[in-house]
């Protein structure tokens, strides 16, 4: 937006502002909020502290001291995000979507910066990289929460996070146990999914599957071909067991069952899936333009997966999908939706991973979700949330300007419709 644009929508953003003022702790700091969101929005070139500080006439240390030093509740900013959400944007039919995303960095004192895979640029590049969980349902999108993956190497060196100001309690951890934990976080302030998707990086973690189902939360996860399972579900006997000195009965498969495949296997080999005709569908693709459309054939069966010790566990939907232009792209999906539930509904759940790369995109484009610059933890978690407060501000603005509200449903599943704001054709 150029400056016009924002001053014509400043009222609005003086309301929306005001409703996060009890975060901090005096009206000094307080004034720092709207100088950060109103550069953020601009159309300066680079959104870093130091040139939003330079076009609003304030001292450049102080914006960057409002990061990293001065005294406010990130976290209760953040938790506020979220309620405006959950009382503003709620729908039975929401997803959530978990993404990561990566900024190339140079030098070594960025928290938490290392060679890794870097997802923007598509190799292994000196870079970050945060976990984030998106919300969509019908038009509208937005990020509720970001947080730093804190790679190994500078968890097992405390001094070097001492200097990041990286808190000592802060250590490595999965990815998958990261999300879990904004997952929760946002349940708890009241943030409804109907669905959660995420891509293979999340979907191949079976303890993250199984978080899932203990906490009733429906997923469609996309795995790689590794996973393993049952079309046909195993026979299980029991037999008598010593080893913990008294008899007890150990459940095993019995002789004549087979052992769980691959998914690939299952789709070349199983007549389940091997005899089944692929049906096709044509899925419009968001971000590549509302008038883009891909052709993808598509199987799917039950699937029965096996616990740790080789015994059948959880019934879930497998899902094969093969692009029509391509056919060497193809994609598997679990779900542990009810069985009634339709292929069409766990498709467009599927391919509704977009809507977090189109946040993404928009933040790094139109905010600076990319261009925080600073060697402080604390500043890099201000920026990430402060940088979801002004997109929702955009998200907000943007679905009133359309005249339309977050919950129409486009499409009907197993309990209503499933407003996602894509189309789905078989």
């Amino acid at each position: 937006m150029d400056a016009r644009e924002i001053r014509r929508m400043k009222p609005e953003l003086t309301r929306y502002l005001n409703r996060f003022a009890d975060c901090f702790a005096s009206k000094d700091t307080q004034a720092h909020l709207p100088v950060y969101v109103e550069g953020q929005l601009s159309d300066l070139p680079r959104k870093s502290a130091e040139p939003i500080a330079l076009a609003a006439g304030v001292p450049v240390r102080t914006l960057q001291e409002f990061l990293s030093q001065l005294r406010w509740d990130e976290d209760a900013l953040r938790t506020r995000l979220q309620k405006v959400v959950a009382a503003e944007h709620a729908s039975p039919h929401s997803v959530g979507i978990i993404d990561e995303a990566s900024d190339v960095k140079k030098g070594t004192k960025t928290p938490g910066v290392q060679r890794q895979w870097c997802g923007c640029s598509g190799k292994t590049e000196n870079c970050i990289v945060t976990v984030h969980l998106a919300y969509a349902v019908d038009d509208f999108h937005c990020l509720l929460d970001g947080e730093l993956f804190l790679p190994e190497s500078w968890s097992e060196d405390r001094a070097r996070c001492r200097e990041a100001g990286i808190p000592d309690e802060m250590v490595y951890r999965p990815k998958w146990e990261i999300t879990l934990e904004q997952y929760d976080r946002a349940i708890t302030n009241g943030i409804p999914f109907e669905w959660l998707t995420f891509d293979e990086g999340y979907g191949s973690k079976g303890p993250f599957l199984k978080a899932l189902s203990k906490r009733s939360q429906k997923y469609v996860a996309e795995v790689p071909v590794t996973m393993t399972g049952w079309l046909t579900p195993p026979k299980v006997t029991s037999r008598r067991s010593q080893r913990t000195g008294r008899s007890a009965r150990v459940p095993r498969l019995t002789k004549d069952s087979r052992r769980p495949q691959r998914i690939d296997e299952l789709l070349n080999s199983h007549p389940k899936l091997r005899d089944q005709a692929w049906t096709r569908y044509r899925i419009k693709d968001g971000e590549k333009g509302s008038k883009v459309w891909e052709v993808w054939e598509v199987k799917h069966a039950m699937l029965v997966r096996p616990t740790k010790q080789g015994l059948p566990d959880e019934r879930l939907h497998l899902l094969v999908a093969r692009n029509l232009l391509d056919e060497a792209e193809v994609k598997y999906f679990f779900s542990n939706a009810p069985e009634e539930t339709p292929v069409t509904t766990l498709l467009l759940v599927a391919f509704s991973r977009w809507r977090v790369e189109r946040c993404f995109q928009d933040q790094k484009q139109d905010i600076g979700l990319d261009a925080w610059e600073g060697r402080r933890y604390l500043g890099l978690k201000r920026h990430l949330i402060l940088s979801s407060i002004s997109y929702l501000f955009l998200a907000r603005m943007r679905t009133k300007l359309r005249g339309k509200t977050s919950g129409t449903d486009h499409l009907s599943s197993a309990r209503g419709g499933l407003g996602l704001g894509a189309e789905l054709v078989a």
